[in-house]
Parts: C-alpha cells; structure tokens; sequence
C-alpha cells in the first residue's frame, strides 16, 4: 500500500540556514530543537512555526515512511560531503517526497528554459490548473519560491516579480550525482529517459557532469532498463 503524502504539504517558508541545522541535527542523531530555537526568531505564531518544522523534519530526522531509506541515504551523503551540498541535497528531498514541490520546480524549470525568466504570477496560474484555483495554492507557490530564493537556487529581477535563473550548480560526485537522479524517477513516479537526465526541468539548478548511465549502472538503487536498441531508461530497482 502506497503512503499517502498531503496534496499540497509544502506550503511554507523553509530558509536555508533551518535546512542546514536539520541536517546537522540528522547527521548527528540529535535533537531537532535547535531548529525549533531557529524558526522561531523569524516566524510570528505557535502553528505556523510547527508546520514549517514538520516539512524539516519530513526532509532530515523524521521523513516520510516510504522515504526513509532515501533521505537517510542523503544525510551519510550529507556526513561526507559537508555542508556544500545542503542544495541539492534539500531540493532532492523536497521534489521527492512532497509532489506539489517537485511540480512546481518542474513547472518552472520548463518555463525558465522556454523564456529565460518568467512572473511569479504566471507560475502561480499554471499550478492553479493542475491543482485548483485557490488561494492556498497561489500562496504555496509563493512560498515555495521564496524558499528556492534562500536556497540560491533561482533569484528574482529588480521588480521582484520575475524569476531568473542563477548559474547551475555542478554535482560531480557519483553518489550524489545517482541520488539526484534517484529523487527525479521519484518525483516522477515511473521510469526516466537516460537522455532527458540532463535537462529535466525538475533538477533545473543543477549541472550534473558525470557520466549518468555510468553512475546509474553502479548505484544500488538505480537500473537501466533497455527498449528498443537505442532507448534506455533509468528506473528504481523496485519499481514495476
């Protein structure tokens, strides 16, 4: 039976610097309280503050039961890569295990690569029409992006009201570069073309340099499935 996560669930500011102490906290079986200490210096209200450590929690100590395996293995990536990778580290955590987020990445990763930039408004509409013309929406696209902005994954013009794109970040490590990989097929729910791999509008902030049939082939969570002579897939090991 698939674990159900909530419809939309990523409706919050998360900062960077919350995403780094939840890390820390996971790496080092510690308690999460810091960031507790953290959230609260920035965010007014008792609940809105337990919503938004709920989502660093589901990302770091206490993810998702169906995820578990997957964000544990980000944290030893985490341990021995240090804190230089909290970005794709976080983003992939976040496109897997809350499909609001990766929807709205992929969204915006299609519109940055057709215009360059794009309105935050015309985000919000494109996500309205796949997930209702609400304001709960229009709010969690807003703060999903002013969290990607923190991350320093995207950035926005001098109006404040279009996206831009920064320069991407390169991953060049194998691990990471196969569990990047990993968080997509997730995200997807089936199986991804080897060649779209490097320009999946999902994983638009990064640059992954590495040979990725060869870091599929060597992952023990990856397979590379063949249709047709020319036509390969990369899809999780347990997925039908």
């Amino acid at each position: 039976m698939t674990t159900k996560v909530p419809l939309i669930g990523f409706d919050r500011y998360v900062d960077i610097e919350w995403c780094r102490s939840a890390f820390d906290a996971a790496a080092t079986q510690q308690s999460i309280e810091i960031v507790r200490d953290q959230v609260a210096t920035m965010l007014p209200g008792v609940e809105s503050q337990r919503k938004t450590l709920d989502i660093l929690k589901r990302l770091s100590t206490k993810p998702f039961e169906h995820m578990s395996d997957f964000i544990n293995r980000g944290i030893d990536i985490y341990k021995r890569l240090g804190q230089g990778v909290v970005l794709p580290l976080v983003w992939g955590a976040s496109i897997a295990s809350y499909p609001f987020f990766g929807k709205t990445s992929e969204t915006a990763g299609r519109l940055l690569a057709l215009q360059g930039d794009f309105s935050i408004k015309e985000l919000q509409r494109r996500m309205a029409e796949q997930y209702g013309d609400r304001s709960g929406v229009e709010r969690a696209v807003a703060r999903v992006l002013q969290s990607q902005e923190s991350w320093l994954a995207l950035t926005r013009d001098e109006t404040a009201k279009r996206i831009l794109k920064l320069q991407p970040v390169v991953i060049d490590d194998d691990e990471l570069t196969a569990w990047a990989i990993e968080a997509a097929v997730r995200y997807a729910g089936k199986p991804v073309s080897v060649p779209s791999l490097q320009s999946l509008p999902a994983l638009f902030p990064f640059n992954l340099t590495q040979p990725l049939a060869y870091a599929v082939s060597n992952s023990p969570n990856l397979i590379l499935r063949s249709e047709g002579p020319n036509n390969q897939f990369v899809a999780l090991r347990d997925q039908p």
